[in-house]
């Protein structure tokens, strides 16, 4: 009787130290790979740093348009700008340019346009 007593004793403290095991592995296992782990964490810290790069790239582009626009508004018209617009616009060229004329098979020649 006391070495089933003892036996059921080991037994039930195995267990109960078995199920304690695998309670803290399950936690574990959710802290590294749930919906809130870890891992989780830094997957959106990498999209985090992707998304702020391009928002500064962004930035950059739209002041680099405001300065063109502040270069077109009628108080501080800067005629190579508005000349610029009208060429590109137009397709309109100088008879005195140079311009490029690039065929495929050879290497690009300069010619005076007419």
């Amino acid at each position: 009787m006391v070495t089933r007593k003892r036996l059921r004793t080991f037994l039930n403290a195995l267990v109960l130290y078995a199920l304690a095991a695998l309670l803290i592995g399950y936690f574990g296992v959710n802290a590294y790979n749930g919906d809130r782990g870890l891992k989780a964490k830094e997957d959106i810290d990498r999209q985090m740093a992707a998304l702020t790069a391009e928002l500064d790239r962004l930035h950059a582009e739209q002041a680099q348009w405001e300065r063109r626009i502040a270069l077109l508004k009628s108080g501080d018209l800067d005629p190579d700008m508005l000349d610029e617009r009208a060429r590109a616009l137009l397709d309109y060229a100088d008879p005195h340019d140079l311009t490029l004329v690039l065929n495929r098979d050879s290497q690009p020649t300069a010619t005076p346009r007419p």
